[in-house]
């Protein structure tokens, strides 16, 4: 039977983790008017088409190469994996 101190805890821990996670969009949402409050310039001043459209390329851009580095880290982790797993079936 567990003890009643680390129930409290347990509670405590997961008391905590809810009020972080509530508080943060909360904050987020109290923010927010101010972060648009300067006639919509932000911190990279005032913005043109050109700049949004080069942006947003990159993002494009981004995430197949994210995706195709992973698969390649991903691999070469397997095959040394699989490298391992030969060498151990092999000496035993």
């Amino acid at each position: 039977m567990p003890c009643v101190a680390c129930v409290r805890v347990r509670y405590v821990r997961r008391l905590r983790i809810a009020i972080a996670f509530g508080a943060v969009p909360a904050l987020l949402l109290a923010l927010a008017p101010a972060a648009m409050a300067d006639d919509g310039v932000g911190l990279a001043g005032r913005v043109t088409d050109k700049q949004i459209t080069l942006f947003c390329f990159g993002v494009i851009a981004f995430f197949p190469l994210l995706v195709i580095t992973l698969s390649i880290i991903q691999g070469k982790l397997d095959a040394r994996k699989d490298r391992r797993r030969y060498d151990l079936e092999r000496l035993s």
